[in-house]
């Protein structure tokens, strides 16, 4: 597409405009003035290494999601317990002493019965106990925004790694899949002193 070309008395009226006006900023010379913008067409076509532009980009192992996957992060965590008793513990070989189900309950529910389970099993002795959580919906209706999927599977771990809980919780691990896998917690508490 070409650029019309100003006619005689279009050009004429606009130099009569322009003396009319006042320099925005008189102190600067007439050097100092921004350059005008290059247009699109003179702008050299970029080139990344293995990438051009309009290119779609290849998905990613973890979908759009930018943090890594709750199980991911649970598993990355070193191991502040007794190795002996945290390798039966994965296979499914603890019997959890309570149970906790969330299934259900709203975030502003879960987050108080939480805290009153856990803080409860630890004054009353308890070492392992199960908190049940399930997988979550799947919500992402494919908007900019990425929705987690299981919104007390992500929170619980954090709640669990927080004041007043912090305390008493010395670890955290995704539970064997006979005790709810993906979508329950072992959470092992620290001795009573």
């Amino acid at each position: 597409m070409t650029r019309r070309r100003l006619k005689p008395e279009e050009l004429e009226l606009w130099r009569k405009v322009a003396k009319t006006t006042e320099r925005l900023h008189p102190e600067r010379k007439r050097s100092e003035q921004p350059l005008p913008k290059p247009s699109p067409a003179k702008l050299p076509k970029a080139r990344i290494e293995g990438f051009e532009l309009g290119q779609k980009a290849a998905p990613s192992r973890h979908g759009h999601d930018i943090a890594p996957d709750i199980s991911h992060s649970i598993a990355a965590q070193p191991v502040r317990m007794d190795r002996k008793t945290y390798g039966k513990l994965k296979r499914g070989k603890v019997v959890p002493e309570g149970k906790l189900d969330l299934h259900g309950m709203t975030m502003d529910q879960a987050h108080p019965a939480l805290m009153r389970f856990i803080l409860r099993a630890h004054e009353s002795g308890k070492r392992m106990v199960l908190v049940i959580t399930g997988k979550g919906k799947s919500r992402d209706e494919g908007g900019p925004i990425p929705v987690r999927r299981g919104v007390l599977r992500h929170n619980v771990p954090q709640w669990l790694s927080t004041p007043p809980l912090a305390a008493v919780v010395l670890q955290v691990t995704e539970a064997h899949l006979k005790h709810g896998g993906g979508g329950a917690y072992y959470v092992y508490l620290r001795r009573q002193r």
